[in-house]
């Protein structure tokens, strides 16, 4: 009786739930199931004849199990192959709703193909200018001790520093800003763009480190002249210059009006301190001539829609007004 081998454990099938079925089907079962099923024999149990042959016709017909995963792999990889991509703005980056992003655009996309040229124009010549006050407020910011000593001053100074307005505090701070400023911009700080604020940080942290370096060598020559000792002589902060061209063509060439404006302004900063501001004269002039080189393709890229307007024969009134000027 089936219900009292189940009690007894005496059951001939031996655990195996398959056992009894046709064949045909079992062997169905087992390739179609997502799990295979493996059974164990116990060791007191004869293996049948019959059972041993369809183990091994079902072995033999059976696809080995090392290229099964390895099929899995490929199958993944191209159904990630064949997903479409999304932006980054999307929740579902694995390519969900990736028909709703198709025809997807970034705002600041949108907004640089519907600026005129005039806005591309101040874009350039604004983020110029922002560049220029940001250096300004980075040798603000590593001036800070030098403004709360004047700030102290005119507060609480003696009396015959409030007289004269803090005049040694103000020379401090006011020399502090200009090196601080010179520093910077041989640097190259905010000289590329889209590089990390880390990057610009550690450049304004080395200017800082620079002009400490600066006073602590000035104050060893004013030492050594009051004891009457040799002056000693330091090498230059800057060595050579940290903004490097990758192409040495493009690298700018003066003209022997701008050789003799820099020679001249150069006379009037001290020795020590000539080669940094040389480094800071030919960035801002490198500068310069980015902005001059964005210009001149917006300019181009103006004039060449306008070629296409005009073969189209689609000129619009701007187009016949500049050329009555001739733009």
């Amino acid at each position: 009786m089936g219900w009292f081998d189940s009690w007894t454990g005496s059951s001939s099938t031996g655990g195996d739930p398959l056992e009894k079925l046709d064949p045909k089907l079992r062997e169905f079962l087992q390739r179609e199931a997502p799990v295979k099923y493996d059974h164990a024999q116990s060791p007191h149990q004869p293996t049948s004849p019959t059972t041993q042959e369809h183990t091994q016709s079902h072995a033999a017909a059976a696809p080995p199990a090392s290229s099964e995963p390895a099929q899995q792999q490929q199958q993944q990889q191209q159904q990630q192959q064949q997903q479409p991509a999304v932006p980054p703005q999307s929740l579902y980056q694995d390519g969900r709703y990736a028909h709703l992003w198709k025809n997807y655009k970034p705002q600041s996309q949108v907004e640089a193909e519907t600026k005129s040229d005039h806005e591309k124009l101040m874009d350039v010549l604004e983020a110029y200018k922002e560049r220029k006050a940001e250096i300004g407020k980075a040798a603000l910011e590593n001036c800070a001790l030098e403004q709360v000593d004047w700030t102290e001053c005119m507060k609480s100074g003696s009396v015959t520093a409030r007289m004269t307005m803090c005049r040694d505090a103000v020379r401090k701070f006011e020399r502090c800003y200009t090196i601080q400023n010179r520093f910077l911009k041989a640097l190259g700080y905010l000289s590329v763009q889209d590089r990390s604020p880390e990057v610009e940080e550690d450049i304004q942290m080395h200017a800082d480190r620079l002009y400490h370096r600066l006073m602590e060598q000035e104050d060893a020559v004013e030492l050594a002249k009051k004891e009457g000792k040799p002056v000693p002589k330091f090498d230059p902060l800057i060595a050579k210059p940290i903004v490097r061209i990758a192409d040495p063509e493009q690298d700018i060439t003066l003209s022997p009006q701008l050789q003799q404006k820099l020679k001249e302004q150069l006379e009037k900063v001290p020795e020590e301190e000539r080669h940094a501001e040389e480094e800071a004269i030919k960035a801002e002039l490198r500068a310069k001539a980015e902005v001059a080189a964005r210009v001149q393709d917006i300019w181009a890229q103006q004039a060449r829609e306008k070629e296409e307007r005009k073969k189209e024969g689609k000129l619009t009134l701007g187009d016949r007004v500049s050329s009555l000027f001739g733009w």
